[in-house]
């Protein structure tokens, strides 16, 4: 049974490694828990996740220089679940979001882009993305429509 006005604000933290994503994941699961949400809007909160720390730690945080981490702030509202991700990698090209069209799944299997899909699928799923660079840091605001 969902208990949502139990719900408070949480944050997890993870080492700006491929390794922590995983567990980070199953950590926000687990407080995201007491929602009560769907099957279908766990699995697009952790597809979600995934595409961006994998971003941000493939393309951010390489450039920084010594180890560093990541945070994401879950907090719940009437308007749905706010997820802000903040790390201290390098700033987004021109400080902006990437949004890049569709890729094109038409061609042959041979063809098909191995990348290109991530910022793609963040907008489909997401009610609402933001961005900016505040003090160092990155942060990445995504809002889902879940829990009704």
């Amino acid at each position: 049974m969902p208990n949502r006005e139990k719900f408070t604000s949480f944050t997890v933290s993870l080492a700006g490694v491929e390794t922590a994503v995983c567990n980070a994941i199953s950590q926000t699961a687990a407080q995201l828990a007491i929602l009560g949400l769907s099957e279908d809007e766990m699995i697009t909160i952790q597809l979600v996740l995934a595409e961006a720390l994998n971003n941000i730690i493939e393309h951010a945080l390489p450039y920084v220089g010594k180890p560093t981490g990541i945070r994401i702030k879950a907090d719940y509202n009437a308007c749905g679940l706010d997820l802000v991700i903040t790390d201290e990698g390098a700033p987004m090209r021109n400080h902006a979001l990437p949004n890049p069209p569709a890729p094109d799944i038409n061609v042959d299997i041979a063809m098909m882009p191995e990348g290109g899909f991530g910022w793609f699928m963040i907008r489909s799923l997401v009610q609402d993305v933001s961005y900016r660079r505040k003090d160092g840091l990155n942060h990445l605001t995504l809002r889902l429509a879940v829990g009704g």
